[in-house]
C-alpha cells in the first residue's frame, strides 16, 4: 500500500490523472481533416456520402439527447446537425450560459460519443423560428447599429460571439482534426433572402462575413446557405423543399442540402403540417440521384420551444415540424422507418455514388405516338453510377471485385406508374417515386413503398 504523505503531490497526481481522462474522453476519432472538391466532402481522404439530422439542443432537455441522438444513428443519420443560439448563451452582454439545455459542448461530446458527425450552424443569425431570430435582445440597444449589414458595431458584436463559439469548440477539442466530430460550419442564414434590400453594403456584408468565418482558423470548411453569391472558399448551399436541381456557384463546389423541410412550424389557430412520407423519401433520393453529397433534415426532431424561445408571429410552443422523431422524443412512424430503410439502401450505394464524378444519365422507354405516351416516357429517368469510371456504356458487365454499379430509376409523373425496361429487365414504377437498384440490377428500394 502507498501512502502519500505529501497531500501537494496527490493533488498534483490527481489533477493529472483528470486533464488525461478529459483529453482521452474528447478524442471520439482518430484526428482526421475535412476537405471537399466538386463532388462531396471529403473525411479522411475519402468522399462520403452523407445523412443529416437537425437537432435544436435547446429544443429538449439534456436527458433527452443521448436518446434522440441514438435514434438518429439507429434512423441512419451520419451527422447531427444544430445551429447555436446567441440569446440563449448571452442573454446578458459579456455573461454567457452553456448550462442546461444550453450545454452545447455536452451535446456535440454526446454526438462524438455515439461515432456521429457534427454540422454546427453558429449564424449567429439562424430565423429558425426562435425569438429574436436568436439575437439578443440588449443587441439593437447599441448606439449607431443597424442588423445583418455593413455595419460596424454590428459585426464587431457578431465577430465576438463567432469567435467565442469557434475558440470554444477549439478549447475543447471538439473540431475533427483535433479528434472531434465537427466536420462543417455555417456563417450567416439565408442571407440570400434580404441581401437585395441593403444593395452594395448588403454585397460587402456577405463578403466580410464570409472572410471573418474563415480567419478564425476553424480547420474546416465553411457554408452559406441560400447564398448563390458566397465567396469562393465558402460552399453555398439548398434550403428548400426540392434540392435536386440545385447547383452551386463553382464546379469546384459539393452540392449540399442544408435544410430539407421535412414539415413546417405551425402558428396559433393553424393547421398542424404534414408532409407524406412518400414525397419526403422521393425528394432525398432524386437529390442523391442527381449528384447531391449530404443532406439534412430540417428538422429530424423538432421538439418544444420552452420558456419565452417562440418566434413570430404567434407560433406555438411546439416544434415538433412532423419530423421523424416527435415532440417528445418517439418515434413518428411510418415516417421514421421508412426513411432508415431509404437511408440503408443509398447507403449500400455510396461505393458506386463516390467513385463517380457524375452519373451516367439515359431517358427510359421509346418515344411514343400517343401524346400520353410521349409524356409518360418524358418523365422516365435513370442516373448510373459506377466504380470502373473509364466505362462509357451502360450494357457493362460488373463484378464486385472489379467495381460497383448503382442505378435509380426515377417515374417524376405525379399520376401515372410506369413499366420500364433498363438493362433487359423490367420495372414497375408508382407514380411520383424512386426505385434504387444498389446493384444495377435488383430493387432495394422504391420511394412510395
Amino acid at each position: 500500500m502507498v501512502v502519500f504523505e505529501n497531500k501537494a503531490i496527490l493533488k498534483l497526481l490527481l489533477v493529472c490523472l483528470f486533464v488525461q481522462f478529459s483529453v482521452s474522453a474528447a478524442n471520439f476519432f482518430q484526428p482526421f481533416n475535412v476537405t471537399y472538391d466538386h463532388r462531396a466532402l471529403i473525411i479522411d481522404g475519402k468522399r462520403r456520402m452523407l445523412i443529416s439530422g437537425g437537432i435544436h439542443y435547446p429544443r429538449a432537455t439534456p436527458q433527452m439527447w443521448p436518446d434522440l441522438i441514438a435514434k438518429s444513428k439507429e434512423g441512419g443519420a451520419d451527422v447531427i446537425e444544430s445551429y447555436t443560439f446567441w440569446n440563449g448563451h448571452e442573454p446578458v452582454r459579456g455573461q454567457y450560459n452553456f448550462e442546461g439545455r444550453f450545454d452545447l459542448v455536452k451535446f456535440v461530446k454526446l454526438v462524438g460519443d455515439n461515432g456521429l458527425y457534427f454540422l454546427l450552424r453558429i449564424g449567429p443569425y439562424v430565423c429558425a423560428e426562435w425569438n429574436f431570430g436568436g439575437f439578443p435582445v440588449w443587441l439593437r440597444d447599441i448606439p449607431g447599429i443597424e442588423f445583418r449589414t455593413d455595419n460596424e458595431p454590428f459585426k464587431r458584436e457578431m465577430q465576438r460571439f463567432v469567435t467565442k463559439i469557434v475558440d470554444l469548440m477549439r478549447e475543447e477539442k471538439l473540431f475533427s482534426w483535433q479528434g472531434g466530430p465537427i466536420i462543417l460550419l455555417q456563417i450567416e442564414n439565408e442571407y440570400g433572402n434580404m441581401e437585395g434590400s441593403y444593395g452594395q453594403k448588403g454585397k460587402e456584408y456577405v463578403r466580410w462575413a464570409a472572410n471573418m468565418a474563415l480567419g478564425l482558423g476553424a480547420g474546416v470548411p465553411w457554408v452559406m446557405c441560400k447564398q448563390t453569391d458566397a465567396p469562393g472558399d465558402i460552399i453555398d448551399t439548398c434550403n428548400n423543399y426540392y434540392c435536386d436541381g440545385y447547383k452551386p456557384n463553382s464546379p469546384n463546389k459539393p452540392t449540399i442540402w442544408t435544410e430539407n423541410w421535412d414539415g413546417w412550424y405551425t402558428s396559433w389557430g393553424g393547421r398542424l403540417p404534414h408532409r407524406p412520407v412518400e414525397d419526403l423519401a422521393f425528394a432525398v433520393a432524386r437529390f442523391f440521384q442527381r449528384g447531391g453529397s449530404l443532406m439534412n433534415y430540417y428538422m429530424y426532431f423538432g421538439g418544444t420551444n420552452f420558456g419565452r424561445t417562440s418566434g413570430g408571429p404567434f407560433y406555438i410552443t411546439s416544434y415538433d415540424y412532423d419530423a421523424p422523431i416527435d415532440e417528445y422524443g418517439l418515434r413518428s412512424e411510418p415516417k421514421w422507418g421508412h426513411l432508415k430503410d431509404l437511408h440503408a439502401a443509398i447507403k449500400l450505394c455510396e461505393r458506386a455514388l463516390v467513385a463517380a464524378d457524375s452519373p451516367q444519365y439515359m431517358k427510359l422507354g421509346p418515344r411514343q405516338e400517343v401524346c400520353a405516351r410521349r409524356f409518360l416516357g418524358n418523365n422516365m429517368q435513370a442516373h448510373v453510377y459506377w466504380e470502373n469510371t473509364q466505362s462509357t456504356v451502360l450494357n457493362i458487365t460488373l463484378s464486385e471485385s472489379q467495381s460497383a454499379c448503382s442505378a435509380f430509376l426515377a417515374n417524376i409523373d405525379e399520376h401515372n406508374t410506369a413499366t420500364v425496361t433498363f438493362r433487359g429487365k423490367s420495372y414497375s414504377l408508382p407514380p411520383w417515386s424512386v426505385s434504387i437498384l444498389p446493384d444495377c440490377s435488383n430493387v432495394a428500394f422504391n420511394t412510395a413503398k
